[in-house]
């Protein structure tokens, strides 16, 4: 049926829209089971909606019709959300975040979001977001791609148990991804990290009090994984800030301007953990010596880095191999230093390594998960 001059055709459970008054007016009239798809387009708005609330049995999906052409906004803020998977919606020109989801400022109002083949792309410089996450638990991010942003690819500000997998962010402001505000229990997976800007992933970071969640955590990231990813140039690959246990493995860096790893801490109020219990192992670093500092890793005030552990590195200075041997803080134990790992074919992003290789047992190619 047609309303007016929106184009909504309703069909059992399925909405589909063709102009955005049409997706508004789905939106706010999906139920369990809705799944509302989009037609091809450039939409040129933004969208805002709230409390929309699937289940486990009956969630509700809001797609674009083609996975080869998705539709185009602008950006889209959803609050108080549950059991929802957004699929195949390209977010592009934004002046703030393009896709921003948050819990309302109820912690748990949002929770069990699917995001799966969204691109965002074309922020401005400074504090704007790709994907922001706030308050957002037990979510997933999936083959998604963020491109030429202005603060995070993906921020996440009090978020529990969730996976980043299968992602590529390129081309940066500040950070690739960010996990912070008391952000527990979240995996980032065989993501391609290129050209990140200043950090590519920041494990942790600087949030002010009243936007953490839970509001009496003492950290600003817990249990975090950083697992089979590729990260090619940025300020630093890995940040640890205000961590309380954080495992980084099997991944490759090529080429980080400055250092592998930093070991900081913003957030000094003295209830906070000092920065500790990060564990460093089965990576691949390939680095020139001409941009290297202090050994590879940044180690800042009010950090505890003695409760740092290396194990299984694979080192290598590009120009310089006898210079391979990075300033850790505490010894490595099985670490390989001043070896060609043999990359395939650097030169265009192939950082897979030569059959042979005696790296093939280190970095993202080796990452079985």
């Amino acid at each position: 049926m047609i309303l007016g001059l929106l184009l909504l055709t309703v069909q059992s459970d399925v909405i589909r829209v063709a102009d955005a008054e049409s997706l508004r007016l789905a939106i706010a009239r999906c139920k369990p089971g809705t799944e509302i798809v989009i037609a091809p387009g450039d939409y040129r708005t933004s969208v805002f909606a709230a409390d929309i609330r699937g289940t486990s049995e009956k969630p509700i999906v809001i797609r674009g019709e083609s996975q080869e052409s998705p539709p185009e906004f602008v950006s889209w803020q959803l609050s108080r959300v549950e059991h929802l998977v957004l699929r195949d919606i390209e977010f592009r020109g934004s002046r703030t975040n393009g896709l921003n989801i948050d819990d309302g400022g109820t912690e748990g109002a949002t929770r069990h979001v699917q995001i799966v083949r969204i691109k965002v792309s074309d922020l401005p410089q400074g504090n704007h977001d790709g994907i922001k996450l706030s308050g957002v638990q037990d979510f997933r991010v999936e083959d998604c791609t963020v491109e030429r942003w202005g603060g995070s690819a993906i921020d996440m500000v009090g978020c529990q148990r969730g996976v980043i997998i299968d992602s590529t962010f390129r081309g940066g402001g500040d950070n690739a991804v960010q996990t912070k505000g008391g952000s527990a229990d979240i995996r980032i997976v065989r993501c391609r990290i290129d050209q990140p800007g200043n950090r590519g992933v920041n494990i942790g970071g600087s949030t002010g009090r009243q936007y953490f969640r839970p509001q009496n955590a003492n950290y600003e990231a817990r249990n975090i994984a950083v697992e089979g990813c590729t990260f090619i140039g940025g300020m630093a690959a890995i940040a640890f800030v205000g961590v309380d246990g954080a495992t980084v493995r099997y991944n490759t860096i090529y080429v980080p301007s400055r250092w592998a790893i930093r070991i900081l801490q913003e957030t000094t109020d003295p209830s906070f953990v000092q920065c500790r219990n990060g564990r460093f192992e089965h990576n691949l670093i390939a680095f020139r010596s001409d941009t290297w500092a202090s050994g590879g890793v940044n180690i800042g005030p009010n950090t505890a880095p003695q409760a740092f552990q290396f194990s299984t590195n694979f080192w290598y200075c590009i120009d310089d191999p006898q210079r391979s041997r990075p300033q850790l803080p505490t010894p490595e134990h099985n670490g390989t230093y001043g070896i060609d790992p043999r990359f395939v074919a650097p030169e265009t992003g192939n950082l897979n390594v030569e059959t042979g290789s005696p790296a093939r047992n280190v970095g993202s190619h080796a990452f079985k998960g």
